[in-house]
């Protein structure tokens, strides 16, 4: 696959307290994925763009809340989560030089 797919199944980090808390102790980040993405595709993109081993894949799909916007209701979108476990001593680091 070319860089240019695996940027198409990996949409961006999440960057939130909890994932501090998987990367700290546990070694695993936490991407946003696309939803047609599976573990194997995930594995392959985190490998090749990074250039890190991956140990464990874990997916899950998260439901959009709905939301009030005025008198109407709507519903954000589904999305899914990748939870990606790497060995210890290798590291995913997101924001270079700052």
């Amino acid at each position: 696959m070319s860089t240019q797919a695996y940027y198409s199944i990996l949409k961006r980090p999440l960057i939130t307290e909890k994932a501090n808390d998987l990367k700290e102790a546990l070694n695993q980040y936490s991407f946003e994925v696309a939803m047609t993405a599976n573990k194997i595709e995930i594995r392959k993109a985190i490998e090749s763009l990074f250039k890190v081993n991956v140990v464990c894949v874990r997916t899950s799909i998260v439901r959009g809340k709905n939301k009030r916007v005025g008198r109407r209701f709507g519903q954000r979108p589904n999305w899914k989560k990748a939870i990606v476990t790497l060995p210890k001593g290798q590291e995913i680091d997101f924001f270079e030089g700052v």
